[in-house]
């Protein structure tokens, strides 16, 4: 039987990151109230498992606005889950002019984007790193895998160096998500989303002249 020990407010009046809702980026906010919850099971010839989970309130010390702010970490998974309620990146949008997208990029971009409203971390990263294939399929990047694709965008012109370093890091999160099915946090999904925003933009769509309709 596993041993549980509660603990009420040990964090309270501490401050952590958190994306708010209403500021769209990540802000300090107040631990308003707090429960710890640790436990520790008899796994038998493995040794005991153990895990710490914390429930919070948090208030952005922006706008002050309140939202539930859930962590939990054990000793058989080096990963740190935390969750945001409600979803502070529900009804994110996707970019304007989407529709000017090679169909099968705006196709993979558009579900990722739903994955992300839908707090699915997993789906998230995996949808980051097709995004960042398919790119380089419709850019006919060469290379034996996408590490060498990405640095052929250079050599195109496609991309800066910076550009390229950026992409990497998503590349990695997007490996982590597809081989270890591990959830990153809202924060570094919500950034790895602004960067292939950005990017989206400046490969595909501000390069294209404007038709009459997109004037209107």
């Amino acid at each position: 039987m596993a041993d549980i020990e509660i603990t009420k407010n040990y964090r309270a009046d501490k401050k952590v990151d958190v994306t708010c809702r209403e500021c769209k980026r990540s802000t300090k906010h107040l631990i308003l109230s707090d429960v710890c919850l640790k436990g520790r099971g008899d796994m038998g010839p493995y040794g005991d498992f153990m895990w710490h989970d914390e429930h919070q309130i948090v208030q952005c010390q922006g706008c002050e606005t309140i939202s539930f702010r859930k962590t939990h970490n054990n000793s058989e998974d080096l990963t740190h889950f935390v969750d945001i309620y409600p979803n502070p990146e529900d009804g994110r949008d996707a970019i304007d002019s989407d529709h000017l997208l090679p169909s099968n990029l705006q196709l993979i971009y558009n579900e990722t984007i739903k994955s992300i409203n839908f707090g699915q971390a997993v789906l998230t990263g995996m949808g980051i790193r097709a995004i960042v294939e398919t790119v380089c399929k419709d850019k006919n990047a060469n290379g034996k895998d996408l590490y060498a694709k990405i640095n052929d965008l250079v050599k195109q012109r496609v991309l800066t160096k910076k550009e390229a370093d950026i992409l990497h890091e998503l590349r990695i999160i997007g490996n982590e998500a597809a081989h270890e099915v591990k959830p990153h946090n809202n924060d570094t999904l919500t950034l790895a989303l602004d960067v292939i925003d950005h990017l989206l933009k400046g490969v595909y769509i501000l390069p294209l002249p404007l038709s009459s309709s997109d004037r209107s």
